[in-house]
């Protein structure tokens, strides 16, 4: 007997944490439909995506590294969030059409909304790659606040400082992210660094306030360097996983139709995804 499936698409792919996601939230909610990963290289994503337009059992994928991008022309449509991020992470089919949606940006903005921020605190994100794009959008997307766009080499992020409305349209130097003279800060961390524990985000927080929030998207470890650095200082924070389950939450509902349970602040999840 068929059954409805979605899946995990990239290359490689086996690491990826999204089956034991999906795969507890199905069992959870007594669906019947799997989750799997698809192994998928650069020069057959187009087959794949011409292979799962006629099967009816498919209700989409999740898209990791190399495809964010390469698999948007192959797509019918975009949502315009997908589109303001320039990349793809969920393929949902919608009316015999295939949606590309960015699902990492509410992963950003689920977790900032949660926490009390005052309107107009100063956002500074770091990086200038596709996760520091959807980083921006999930900021946005969570609140008014002022947007600055902070890189190891500025002028390779100019243009997301443009399109966050950093002001003066410029990215500031790494080394220069240091608080203004009072007010609130959010500091989110786009790139890779801390992953393995290795090259950790070189900035110095002792200098910001209690109520600052420190959000690292890296999720291996849980505890980067960046975070074990704020909480010693008492201020508040934001795991890798809040970021992978709050995005994920997004591209369930999308292939099943139903929202996933969520108890305790996914709790029974975690313990799973830290085992």
């Amino acid at each position: 007997m068929s059954i409805p499936y979605a899946e995990v698409i990239g290359d490689p792919i086996i690491q990826s944490k999204s089956p034991v996601i999906h795969g507890l939230w199905l069992r959870k909610l007594g669906l019947t439909g799997d989750y799997r990963h698809a192994h998928v290289r650069a020069q057959d994503l187009a087959d794949y995506i011409a292979q799962r337009r006629k099967d009816p059992d498919w209700r989409g994928c999740n898209v990791t590294m190399p495809h964010k991008q390469a698999i948007m022309p192959l797509l019918d449509r975009l949502d315009p969030l997908a589109g303001q991020v320039g990349a793809v992470n969920t393929v949902v089919p919608v009316d015999g059409q295939l949606v590309g949606f960015n699902t990492d940006v509410d992963g950003v903005a689920e977790p900032l909304r949660k926490l009390a921020i005052v309107d107009g605190a100063h956002a500074y994100v770091i990086g200038a790659g596709g996760a520091a794009r959807a980083g921006v959008v999930g900021v946005a997307k969570a609140g008014r606040f002022v947007v600055d766009v902070f890189n190891r080499t500025p002028e390779k992020a100019d243009p997301l400082a443009v399109m966050a409305g950093a002001p003066g349209g410029k990215a500031r130097l790494l080394a220069d992210l240091l608080p203004l003279s009072g007010g609130h800060y959010i500091i989110l961390n786009a790139t890779s660094m801390g992953m393995g524990g290795q090259n950790p985000v070189p900035i110095d927080l002792a200098a910001f306030p209690a109520d600052t929030i420190v959000f690292d998207m890296v999720y291996a470890p849980l505890e980067t360097p960046l975070l074990a650095q704020a909480r010693a200082q008492g201020l508040r924070t934001i795991d890798g996983l809040s970021m992978l389950i709050g995005q994920g939450a997004t591209a369930f509902q999308r292939f099943f139709g139903a929202p996933p349970p969520r108890e305790d602040d996914d709790a029974e999840l975690r313990a799973l995804l830290t085992a």
